[in-house]
């Protein structure tokens, strides 16, 4: 089988399992040839309270230029955090002119959870996010970033199914072609909810929550289907092959001493 070149657009952890740190050995497991673009530097993950960033804005436009030039091309293009609005633009731009030649867009638009913005984002976040979705295939957002993206009313709670097919269309109707939302409580079940834009269907995924919060599980998530999709995998197959994996492993690490590392990976990739 032909593997795929994937050029992952996130920011670049030093010392923790997310972003492009988590999905760099997924991807290359998976057989597929993996190139990176960071939109900033980040010394640690935020659980730890402290941290220092560097973004890369500048260099971005240096490298895009320069790939440009040399004619270099992707089968699917990742992205994940954007540090500014110039940067998102820019990215989504480069996203375009490349989708233009046949890329997949996939976009998970990173910036909350539990019904909030994280630490360091605002409004001008979700206007990035709300950009780079205009140029997706595919997004991942979770519960609280699809609410923030459509300015829905986020309900700790739960939804109903109905509001759940009413938020993926408020999702497809900012772009992107097929969604997959992620943490949701839907009719009191813990649910993905997804559309496929191939198949013109809606898909319901339930699973059991494990009460316990690794940072860059969102990341794994939407690697582990992107590389499956790649492969020429179908979306809700590939979406409850990474809900299967994702339970095994945070189950077998969520007694580890220090969960804000992330899960450690390299440990469990035979399990793909």
């Amino acid at each position: 089988m032909k593997k795929s070149k994937i050029l992952i657009v996130s920011d670049m952890c030093g010392y923790g399992k997310v972003a492009a740190a988590a999905q760099m050995p997924i991807f290359s497991y998976m057989g597929h040839d993996v190139f990176t673009l960071p939109t900033m530097l980040i010394s640690n993950t935020f659980p730890y309270g402290k941290y220092a960033i560097m973004e890369s804005t500048d260099y971005i436009v240096e490298a895009l230029e320069k790939w440009n030039e040399l004619g270099f091309r992707f089968d699917a293009i990742t992205t994940g955090f954007m540090a500014s609005e110039r940067q998102a633009q820019m990215v989504a731009q480069y996203c375009r002119e490349q989708a233009a030649l046949g890329t997949a867009i996939y976009v998970d638009p990173v910036m909350g959870d539990y019904g909030k913005l994280y630490g360091g984002a605002n409004d001008g976040t979700v206007r990035c996010m709300r950009e780079m979705l205009s140029v997706a295939h595919l997004c991942f957002p979770n519960y609280t970033e699809a609410c923030l993206l459509t300015n829905m009313p986020y309900k700790e709670k739960g939804i109903t199914a109905t509001e759940a097919k009413e938020l993926v269309n408020k999702v497809r109707r900012i772009g992107s072609m097929s969604v997959i939302i992620t943490s949701c409580i839907i009719d009191d079940q813990h649910s993905v909810v997804g559309y496929n834009h191939f198949s013109g269907k809606y898909f319901l995924l339930p699973y059991d929550e494990i009460p316990v919060q690794f940072p860059g599980t969102g990341d794994i998530f939407s690697s582990i289907i992107v590389g499956k999709l790649q492969d020429g995998d179908t979306l809700e197959h590939a979406t409850r092959y990474a809900m299967d994996i994702i339970h095994s492993w945070i189950d077998k690490n969520k007694n580890n001493q220090d969960i804000n590392r992330g899960i450690p990976i390299e440990r469990h990739l035979n399990e793909l």
